[in-house]
């Protein structure tokens, strides 16, 4: 499997509209973060992990051709905000492309995008096909465990495939869930700033994941502008690294 990360940036990305910092006036294209999104890729198929407001120039910058389904870890602006753009891998599909979530994300993908369901509208609308998350899926031969993680009190879902594991959004990983990500070769993880945040985790919260969990790797995302790339990276422990926009990670 390969998994791309197409945005590592928090909900305003980086750089922040009308900021001055020294990282959002970074030259340094490991600063410029687009918003939180992956692509797996998996026996000749894609699966889109979040569709950002960024999905237009996530998918022209690398290239992707095709949308085989989609997951989505929440109905939060900054995840789900680009599902329009998805448009363009219907036009020659008769299919609907499948979308899965949990019942919260659906029900907002609805009202969001009602014109998408509804058959009054012209042609040239994202097909799509939802359904509600329940247990393991098997796509196209990849068994993906959905693994409930907090974001503030907001459940929001984690996915696994293997060894492989994506959390973002989260502040609090419940037991019953840190039971399921053990074992990882990979894991990425979402860790915003080094100051604590109420609904997600910090460096130093991340690392104590890092710590309990003990994958082989481990790649931090949803990035905001407080964290110089460059300086972060060096401070980490061994294994563990600042993710970046167009990171592209080959597992086995």
């Amino acid at each position: 499997m390969r998994v791309t990360l197409l945005g590592t940036g928090t909900s305003v990305g980086v750089p922040r509209i009308a900021c001055d910092c020294s990282v959002c006036a970074s030259s340094n294209p490991r600063n410029k973060r687009l918003r939180c999104s992956i692509l797996m890729e998996y026996a000749d198929r894609v699966i889109l992990v979040d569709t950002t407001p960024d999905l237009r120039a996530q998918a022209l910058r690398c290239d992707i051709r095709n949308v085989d389904a989609i997951l989505f870890t929440h109905g939060h602006a900054d995840h789900l905000h680009g599902l329009d753009d998805i448009r363009c891998y219907c036009f020659e599909r008769d299919e609907p492309i499948p979308c899965y979530g949990d019942a919260v994300t659906l029900e907002r993908v609805y009202r969001v995008f009602d014109y998408a369901f509804d058959s009054a509208y012209a042609h040239a609308l994202p097909n799509l096909e939802l359904f509600d998350i329940e247990g393991t899926l098997d796509l196209f031969g990849l068994e993906i465990d959905p693994i409930v993680v907090l974001h503030g009190r907001m459940p929001v879902l984690a996915f696994r495939a293997g060894g492989f594991a994506y959390v973002t959004d989260c502040n609090a990983i419940p037991p019953e869930s840190m039971a399921k990500l053990y074992g990882l070769d990979t894991l990425i993880l979402a860790a915003l700033r080094y100051r604590e945040h109420p609904t997600h985790f910090n460096v130093d919260q991340a690392l104590a994941v890092v710590e309990e969990l003990k994958p082989t790797r481990t790649y931090l995302t949803h990035i905001a502008h407080d964290l110089d790339h460059e300086p972060t990276n060096a401070a980490l422990p061994d294994g563990v690294e600042l993710a970046y926009d167009g990171l592209v990670l080959e597992l086995h």
